[in-house]
Formats: C-alpha cells, structure tokens, sequence
C-alpha cells in the first residue's frame, strides 16, 4: 500500500546539482533475491566475465501514489526505485543523509534509479511536483529510511541515472575486451583509461548547448566517438562496473570549472582518486577528458595530486 505524506505544502525550491536521468528498461519480472557482490581484485588471473547487477522495483516497501513512486524495498542494495507515470512533467525528489549535502534530481517519465551513494544512514527523501511558475513546487510526499548496506560498495556497481548499462550494452562487450587476459583490477583500469582518452574527442558543440537534464546514452558516445566530461565519465565508469571494479562518478569543480571525473576502488589500495597513470610511487588523478585532449605538461600539473578538485556530488 502506498503511504501518502504533506500534500498540498507549497515552497519555492532551491534545486541543487539538477539533473535528469532515466535507466534502459530491465528484464520484467526479477524476484527479489540476495545480492552476491564477487570481485576479483588484485589477485593474478582475474576473469573478463562481465557482471551486470539489475535495479528492481521490489514492491514491499513503496511511497506515493500510481502517478509517482519510491520504492524502497532495495534500500540496503544502495539504489531507490522511482516510477514516474503522471501528466505533471516537472517532477523533482531530494535525498540527504544524515543532514549532509542535499541532491537535487529531475525526473523523467519512466522508471528510474538513484543511488544512495552517502553510504549507511538515515536518508530523508522528499519529492516535489511544478506548480506552473518557476521555481515553485508543492511538497507530494517525503519519508525517512535507516539504511544499512551488507557491502559499501553496491552504490558504485549498480547502474544507475547516470552510469546506465546492462548485460547487452555495448561498452560492457567493449569492457570484456578489453580487460581480456588482464590479470588484475589496476591493468584492466589502465586498458579502459587507454582506449577512452585515445578513441573519444572532445564534443565542443555538445559542450556549449548542453541542458541541466543531460545524461550520457553511454553505446551512443561509443558509436559517435565524442563526448563532454560527463559521458567520458559515465563511458569508463559503465566498463568498469560492469568488471566488478567499483566506481564512482564524481562532480565538482577543477578549478573554477564544473566538471566530471572518475574514482576507482582497488582491492590493496582502497580508492584511488587519482589513476591516470602509476610511476610507482605516486597516483595521479583519473580525469580522461583532459587526458584525451591535452597531454601537455601543464595540464598533467594541474590534475597533478587531486589537489586542484573539489568533490561535490558522488553518483
């Protein structure tokens, strides 16, 4: 039964890091069953076999009404489940935990997944539907949920609004290939960065239309060869999940610049936030849209140890 809360409330929203997503339609009819996360890590011999969770809308545990949902019967795999089947086109809903940053999504018609990216905690999530004047929208209902994850991990392997895949992606064939007879995480890392900044130019038409409802259709950037951080982005975070290597995709700021990058876990490191390449020593920062495009000294400097970024938004 859906539970309906603080109707009719009107406010004006502030929106924070606004962004669309949708995901691919999954398979019909999955039984919720428990999670079984394999990663292969560092150790030699690792299989190229992709693995590829699947969000489903579980139906136990679900807010709202037939016109917009959450279900949240996953919560502790890390995503919600939201379906959106109204006539109002301008519908939002915000999460926060523990009273930390708050995200801001839009959402399409359709179904949908947010990550609950922030980890374990008490997420408060609220959705908002447009009243027809900018920037003003009324309260459709909001809860609270206590999650706790049997692996802190699940965020950053599932696909969601914004890394999107399946078993029959291309990049996931294309992920299989290339970590082909790689004997570790670190190596398969490095073929995916490789092929990423060498095959995908920079879209700079893309780049100066783009809208705040943008989301990479990440087979399309592989076909069309060219993309704007966000789909480089999403481009090797889709192989790399798909790998059992979690990933994160990141907003913030490089410099005074809005951007998006990526972070990658590693069994005996932990996560590196910087993997452009390895001297031995030191990580730098894994950033494929300024690799594929300036592999100067300058540009390598500013990427440097990470210090020139800012963390905003993790997805």
């Amino acid at each position: 039964m859906f539970r309906r809360f603080c109707q009719n409330k009107i406010i004006l929203l502030t929106c924070v890091a606004v962004m669309a997503f949708s995901l691919p339609a999954c398979d019909d009819g999955p039984e919720e069953t428990e999670v079984e996360i394999v990663r292969i890590g560092s150790t030699e011999n690792r299989s190229n076999e992709p693995r590829c969770l699947t969000p489903v809308a579980g139906g136990i545990d679900v807010i709202g009404d037939d016109q917009l949902s959450v279900d949240m019967t996953q919560k502790d795999d890390g995503y919600l489940y939201v379906k959106n089947s109204g006539a109002n086109d301008d519908i939002k809903i915000q999460i926060s935990c523990d009273d930390s940053v708050t995200y801001t999504y839009i959402i399409p018609k359709g179904d949908s997944v947010i990550p609950l990216s922030l980890g374990d905690g008490t997420y408060s999530i609220i959705a908002y539907e447009g009243m027809g004047e900018p920037g003003l929208y009324a309260t459709k209902f909001s809860d609270t949920i206590d999650v706790t994850m049997p692996d802190p991990f699940l965020p950053f392997l599932y696909p969601n609004c914004y890394v999107q895949f399946d078993i029959n992606s291309a990049v996931v064939a294309l992920g299989k290939d290339l970590a082909e007879e790689k004997k570790t995480d670190i190596e398969v890392i490095g073929a995916v960065y490789d092929y990423v900044v060498k095959n995908i130019t920079y879209d700079h038409e893309r780049a100066a239309t783009v809208k705040p409802d943008y989301v990479p259709n990440v087979d399309e950037v592989l076909r069309e060869k060219k993309g704007i951080c966000f789909d480089y982005a999403a481009l090797m975070a889709a192989m790399l999940r798909s790998q059992r290597i979690p990933t994160k995709l990141e907003f913030g700021y490089a410099g005074d610049a809005y951007h998006a990058w990526i972070t990658a876990y590693i069994e005996d490191e932990g996560w590196i936030n910087g993997v452009i390449e390895f001297d031995g020593v030191d990580w730098t920062l894994m950033d494929p849209t300024f690799a594929a495009n300036a592999g100067t000294k300058k540009i390598k400097s500013f990427i440097g140890d990470g210090s020139n970024y800012t963390t905003k938004y993790t997805y």
